[in-house]
C-alpha cells in the first residue's frame, strides 16, 4: 500500500524534526518546510495527501498559505498546528479551510490519530471518482462535465465550484463557503466573479432537464436533482 505523503510546515526546527521522525515511524512519508513561501512552492511541485501547517510562519503565514493552497487544490486535508489558541484564531482557521486545529502543547500520539481519521475520511471519498447526477456526470480527475453526452472541459474555478456542489448534492452550499474554498477568501468583488462562473455552469447543465443549480438569493446554491 502506498504511504500517505504529508507536508509538514513548521519553523521550530526541534519540534519539526520530532514530529517528522514520529510520523516516519508511524508509516507516513513526510516532506518538511520551514517557511510559508517554501511550503507553497513545494506543494505546487509535489503531490500530498495531507498538510500540517503552523500559523506563525516566516515569509508567509499559515492562514495565507492555506488560502493559496485552497485556490489550486480544494480537497487536500489540512491540520493547523499552532500555539494560537484564541477563539477568533480557531474560527479563522476553520473558515480558511482547515479540517482540524490543534493547539500546542499537544500529544504527538493524538496528532497521529487525528491524521489517520482525516485520511480515512478523505480516502473513502475518492476525489478521482466520477460523480453522476441526473443525466450528467462530473469527473474531478479530468475536470470534465458531461451533460447528455456532450463533454465540457471546465476551468479551475468552474471545477472547484462544481466539485463543491457535487459533494453536497441536494444540500445548500453558502456563497461564502464557495468563495473561501475556491478563491481562498470571501470578498464582494469575488462574489460577482463567482456568479459569472455559476452562470456558465448553468448554461452547460441546461441540456439536462433533470438537474439544476438552484439559486437561494443572498444565501447560496444547490445542485438539485428534480
Amino acid at each position: 500500500m502506498k504511504k500517505a505523503h504529508i507536508l509538514l510546515v513548521e519553523d521550530d526546527h526541534t519540534l519539526a524534526r520530532l514530529i517528522r521522525d514520529y510520523l516516519l515511524l508511524s508509516g507516513f512519508d513526510v516532506t518538511l518546510s520551514s517557511d510559508g513561501e517554501q511550503a507553497l512552492k513545494t506543494f505546487k511541485e509535489q503531490s500530498f495527501d495531507l498538510c500540517i501547517v503552523d500559523v506563525m510562519l516566516p515569509r508567509l503565514d499559515g492562514f495565507s498559505l492555506v488560502q493559496q493552497i485552497r485556490q489550486s487544490h480544494v480537497l487536500v486535508p489540512v491540520i493547523f498546528l499552532t500555539a494560537r489558541s484564541d477563539k477568533e484564531d480557531r474560527i479563522k482557521g476553520f473558515l480558511t479551510g482547515a479540517d482540524d486545529y490543534i493547539t500546542k502543547p499537544f500529544e504527538i500520539e493524538e496528532l497521529v490519530l487525528r491524521i489517520r481519521v482525516i485520511l480515512r475520511r478523505s480516502q473513502n471519498h475518492d476525489p478521482s471518482a466520477a460523480i453522476s447526477f441526473g443525466r450528467s456526470q462530473y469527473n474531478p480527475l479530468t475536470c470534465e462535465l458531461s451533460v447528455n453526452g456532450i463533454t465540457h472541459r471546465l476551468t479551475a474555478k468552474e471545477a472547484g465550484i462544481m466539485q463543491l456542489l457535487c459533494q453536497n448534492k441536494n444540500i445548500l452550499v453558502r456563497r461564502s463557503d464557495i468563495l473561501r474554498q475556491v478563491w481562498g477568501r470571501d470578498e464582494p468583488l469575488l462574489s460577482r466573479s463567482m456568479d459569472v462562473y455559476l452562470s456558465k455552469l448553468r448554461k452547460y447543465l441546461a441540456a439536462d432537464p433533470s438537474v439544476e443549480i438552484e439559486n437561494h438569493h443572498g444565501i447560496g446554491f444547490m445542485l438539485k436533482e428534480k
